[in-house]
This record gives C-alpha cells, sequence and structure tokens, in this order.
C-alpha cells in the first residue's frame, strides 16, 4: 500500500499560499479606471476609480488550518485505507509543524496589515475606515472578501515622489503607480501594479488557494485579476515611453494609454519634461 496525497498536502498549500500574499503584493488591482495629468510647471492630478483587493483579509485565517487532525491513507487506486500507527504519528507530526508555521504566517500577516487581524470579522471594515480618512480618498466601500470599490483623486505640484495607494501603518507594497521629479525638470512614471510578472497575481497562487480551501472546508478566495486602463495626459514632451501605440493628441494634450489585464508583462512607464 502507498500514501498518494494525505491531509498536510492540502494543508502545504494553505501555507504555501500564505508565503505568496506575505512577499508578494498585498494590495492589488482589479476593475479600474486611472490616470495622471501633467501640466507644464509641475501641476498634477491623479484619480484612480475601481476595485482594490486587500488579498486575504478574511479568509486567509482559514488557509492552512485543521482544526481537528484526521490521518488519511490510500493506496496505488485511489482507494482509502486505514493507516498504520507509524502513518498516522508522521501525519500528526507534519500536520502539527504546518500549523505552528501557518500561525506564524498569520501573525506577520497582522503585523504588515497594521495590525489588522484577518480572523478578526470586523478588520475589512477597518481597513475601510482608515483608508477614508486618508487624503484623496473620497468613498471606500468594502464589497467582501477584502475586495473595495475606490474613489480616489489627488492634486498638487510635483515638487516630490507620489506614490500609490499608501496606507497608514501599512508598507508600500509594489504600488500600482509610482512618480519621481528629476532634477532635470523631468518626472519619470512607472507603474509597477499594472504589470509585469513582480507585480500581477500569478496564477498558481488562485490554485493552491483552491486546494487550501478543500482542506479548510470553505469557499477559496478568489484571486481579483486586474482589468483596467491607465492614461497619462500632458502637454510637457514625452521624452520616452512604452505604450505600444505611442502619444495621441486629444484637447490639446498628449495622451498616453495602456491597457491593463493579469496578461500585462510590462508595467507602464514613462519620462516626461515639463520645462
Amino acid at each position: 500500500m502507498g500514501k498518494l496525497f494525505t491531509p498536510r498536502t492540502l494543508a502545504a498549500a494553505g501555507v504555501a499560499a500564505s508565503s505568496l500574499l506575505l512577499s508578494g503584493c498585498l494590495l492589488t488591482p482589479g476593475a479600474f479606471t486611472s490616470e495622471l495629468t501633467l501640466s507644464k510647471g509641475g501641476a498634477f492630478t491623479f484619480t484612480y476609480d475601481g476595485e482594490i483587493a486587500a488579498m486575504g483579509l478574511s479568509d486567509l485565517a482559514r488557509m492552512g488550518s485543521n482544526k481537528e487532525f484526521a490521518a488519511e491513507c490510500y493506496d496505488d487506486d485511489f482507494e482509502e485505507t486505514e493507516c498504520t500507527a507509524a502513518e498516522t504519528a508522521e501525519q500528526k507530526a507534519e500536520w502539527e509543524a504546518e500549523q505552528a508555521k501557518d500561525k506564524a504566517e498569520k501573525e506577520q500577516f497582522v503585523q504588515m496589515m497594521g495590525g489588522l487581524d484577518p480572523a478578526d470579522p470586523e478588520s475589512a471594515q477597518k481597513l475601510a475606515d482608515s483608508l477614508s480618512k486618508q487624503a484623496g480618498f473620497r468613498s471606500v466601500s468594502h464589497k467582501g472578501n477584502g475586495v473595495y470599490d475606490v474613489d480616489f483623486a489627488v492634486s498638487g505640484q510635483m515638487t516630490h515622489g507620489f506614490v500609490f495607494p499608501m496606507v497608514e501603518k501599512m508598507p508600500t507594497m509594489s504600488p500600482f503607480v509610482v512618480a519621481i521629479p528629476r532634477g532635470d525638470g523631468s518626472i519619470r512614471i512607472e507603474a509597477p501594479g499594472f504589470g509585469g510578472n513582480d507585480s500581477m497575481v500569478d496564477p498558481s497562487l488562485a490554485m493552491m488557494m483552491g486546494m487550501a480551501s478543500k482542506q479548510a472546508g470553505g469557499d477559496a478566495p478568489k484571486a481579483v485579476l486586474p482589468d483596467g486602463t491607465f492614461t497619462i495626459r500632458t502637454d510637457g514632451r514625452i521624452l520616452a515611453n512604452n505604450t505600444d501605440d505611442g502619444p495621441a493628441e486629444a484637447g490639446g494634450m498628449q495622451v498616453l494609454r495602456w491597457e491593463v489585464t493579469s496578461g500585462s508583462k510590462i508595467a507602464p512607464t514613462a519620462l516626461i519634461a515639463l520645462d
């Protein structure tokens, strides 16, 4: 008789998925429309209207956790068989080790989320309340499972770097958009949250979440995938950009536009002189 798979296989998937969440993006874009307007002299306006997902706020609490241990063994014909004492002991030891690791992962997650506990049913609303207090967030509503509808708009002078999103008490994990002024009067814009393999949601994460949900006895957290547009409008000089078609003219402004999907391989970038 052989053991083809056991509960620890699914538990390990939960731990691996939570590890990816902790090491990758905690905030990801969903369906959205975003625009950055840059004017000569340095005036700018940035807007983001759409979804932001805080990965795993509610469902991560269940992933990789079995409340009760139960050994399972299968033979080469995928038929369930009775486990030997040695097999049961081995599985229990591995299950306990995975439980301890999962607990440590969740504690780390809470710290990275500024003290928001994914096991706390009020965490999602706490994050919405925190965002609502920040300048620029005109409205924030929780849709469920850590997905928020956000209406953000801010205007100012590009005298210093700009990053979106930034959340009070949380580290900036792969921001959606970054604008950095240079000493020569140009502005470099990068949108790592809108493209590139390192910033987008790995499809394998959704698969591992699904495996973990079977073990956890619930529905898996659904990975929210990017689906939107990012537009830059400017009356400055476009020195470089990585759009497919280059700038277009509209209303006396030059317009750069990127379609953003889960398959976007390159993060939008542009370099614009505002002198």
